[in-house]
């Protein structure tokens, strides 16, 4: 899952990406509205952190902008703003939470989650495959309830196809998801990825569909997808 935080204090912006980092989500930076409201509109995030009061153009307007312009991804306001009016501008502009500086850092992961939960259809944090387990609250996968070790991609890469499992997934839309803007992209090596987990979770987990992408299965069910 690739994350934007657009945050003009370095210090906070600096301890939420090694937070987010730290439980496998890749993840950008934004210093000011501008640059945000250009990284939202360009690049397919999975969720958004927005502070409101940002220098050049103020986190409301940068929201109302995504919006009107059909940008669909959860948008988290975070804000030292706790008046109730400020909080009924961010909703009315399509935010889909708030919270309050200062926060807890455990509390703020927690929503991202919920989040991230109900933009992909799931209620809980963990996504079951028959034998396979993907934990996104730890950052861990298990088969057959034993604890496999992945990569930070290779955790992302299977975090992302799990969320959407069952749906074929181009290699395009594995690179924009799991790599951060200023990483040396490659999706050629979305296939080395892809082999490797094959040995980790199983070959016949993960099926290839010619010319168009990957597809993550639970190779019991009666049809791929099924749960």
């Amino acid at each position: 899952m690739r994350i934007l935080i657009v945050e003009d204090d370095p210090d906070l912006s600096r301890q939420l990406r090694a937070a987010l980092k730290d439980i496998g989500y890749a993840v950008d930076v934004a210093e000011d509205g501008e640059e945000g409201h250009f990284l939202g509109d360009t690049e397919p995030y999975d969720a958004v952190i927005l502070d409101l009061g940002l220098p050049l153009i103020d986190g409301v307007s940068v929201l109302q902008k995504w919006r009107s312009d059909g940008k669909k991804f959860p948008v988290m306001i975070l804000t030292a703003r706790d008046q109730w009016s400020e909080k009924v501008a961010g909703f009315d502009a399509g935010a889909d939470d708030y919270l309050t500086k200062p926060f807890h850092t455990e509390e703020l992961l927690a929503r991202l989650r919920a989040l991230l939960r109900r933009a992909s259809g799931h209620t809980t944090d963990t996504i079951d495959l028959g034998e396979l387990s993907v934990d996104n609250r730890s950052a861990r996968a298990f088969v057959n309830g034993m604890a496999i070790k992945l990569t930070s991609h290779e955790f992302r890469l299977l975090s992302y196809m799990a969320a959407h499992q069952g749906r074929v997934i181009s290699r395009t839309e594995l690179v924009e998801h799991i790599y951060e803007q200023d990483y040396d992209r490659d999706s050629n090596t979305i296939e080395v990825f892809v082999g490797r987990l094959r040995r980790k979770i199983g070959t016949n987990r993960i099926e290839t569909v010619r010319g168009l992408g990957y597809r993550l299965i639970d190779p019991d069910a009666d049809e791929p997808g099924e749960k």
